[in-house]
């Protein structure tokens, strides 16, 4: 179709017909080539949106004024931490103990049992930081790439889990799975997440 257009176009204009057919495959080109630019490009800004985890996330290390301290099973947190970190901490400490469940926490916010989207959805509800139960793969987007200051979120396809003022929120530990939501101290396996932070925080 293009073909016949261009050659009668080619023979009213008095223009041979080879340089309107160049002409039009070079713009081809061109768009080509710009397509695979721009697909490059964006291909590098995603990359950029992600930063993967060390291989092992180390155990509970004190350090004044940054990081909370267990006292029964609950997190005190420093004195200095910002209203949303504390209100992040509290809501944890409201899920100790709770058993866990797969699916917990998504068909209602307040659950007798919590899986670790679940509990870690409610948490960053219950600060202000998160509008709504997302699954674990959805918080490989969540907030800003990297460890954050006072809050980080460690995220995989099928799990996920907090780090904050220093301690661990997670639903697994000590080589066993399905605990439910507690506070951590020792290290874990973290190859393969992705870490994230809420914005500012």
């Amino acid at each position: 179709m293009w073909t016949g257009e261009i050659y009668f176009l080619a023979k009213g204009a008095g223009i041979p017909q080879f340089i309107i057919l160049m002409t039009f495959a070079a713009h081809r080109t061109l768009s080509v080539a710009g397509a695979l630019l721009a697909g490059l490009f964006l291909s590098s800004c995603s990359s950029q949106q992600q930063v993967e985890a060390p291989a092992r996330l180390p155990a509970y290390h004190f350090v004044p004024g940054k990081t909370a301290v267990l006292h029964n099973g609950k997190a005190i947190p420093p004195r200095n931490a910002p209203s949303q970190v504390k209100r992040a901490i509290a809501a944890a400490n409201s899920l100790v103990n709770k058993p866990y469940r797969l699916g917990g926490g998504h068909r209602r916010h307040y659950d007798t049992h919590y899986d670790c989207s679940g509990s870690t959805s409610f948490v960053l509800k219950e600060a202000g930081l998160l509008t709504s139960t997302r699954h674990s793969r959805l918080f490989l987007n969540y907030g800003q790439k990297g460890a954050g200051d006072w809050i980080s979120i460690y995220a995989k396809n099928g799990h996920v889990f907090m780090v904050i003022c220093g301690l661990r929120f997670d639903t697994t530990g000590s080589g066993r799975r399905g605990e439910g939501p507690r506070w951590r101290v020792d290290g874990r396996n973290t190859r393969n997440f992705l870490v994230r932070h809420p914005t500012g925080l």
